[in-house]
């Protein structure tokens, strides 16, 4: 499926930031939950935008390291192939954790500081104006991101 970028579509607003189990979950292909199929026919059918953060990217490397720490290298070597073939399809579509998120992530972190990696990510979806898409919906609880979650539903307007 490719992705559309706001850099490839003059004028489009982005509008989704995947988390890492979303991701995850559409490696699965067929056999993936049947809203996060639903989720991904849709917005490569309408030609919304979806994102992942660099935090994303950091916790599939290292959901990868672990297993390959683990000694089970051939599985390893099958995620890091499927992780080459995400950064490729997202090469435009990753978004840095910058100064602007660090300053939001901090002010998230004083009431809360549980869940800093989806703090990190709801940081980067308010900087952007972006609906998180996860099923932890709870993880981002009290941030004011507006989140989705695709194994129990579909966004509006779908």
């Amino acid at each position: 499926m490719r992705i559309s970028s706001a850099s490839s579509r003059k004028g489009k607003r982005r509008v989704y930031l995947i988390d890492t189990n979303v991701i995850s979950e559409a490696r699965r292909k067929a056999r993936a939950n049947p809203g996060v199929i639903e989720f991904f026919e849709r917005v490569a059918n309408t030609g919304e935008s979806a994102y992942l953060s660099v935090v994303t990217v950091g916790e599939l490397r290292r959901g990868i390291e672990r297993i390959r720490t683990r000694g089970d290298v051939g599985q390893a070597t099958l995620l890091e192939n499927w992780l080459t073939l995400v950064l490729d399809q997202y090469a435009d579509n990753v978004l840095a954790f910058d100064t602007d998120a660090a300053q939001v992530w901090g002010r998230l972190r004083v009431p809360n500081p549980e869940h800093a990696l989806d703090k990190q990510i709801a940081a980067t979806a308010l900087v952007h104006d972006l609906t998180v898409v996860t099923r932890n919906t709870a993880d981002f609880e009290g941030t004011g991101v507006k989140v989705m979650n695709p194994f129990t539903s579909i966004a509006p307007g779908a």
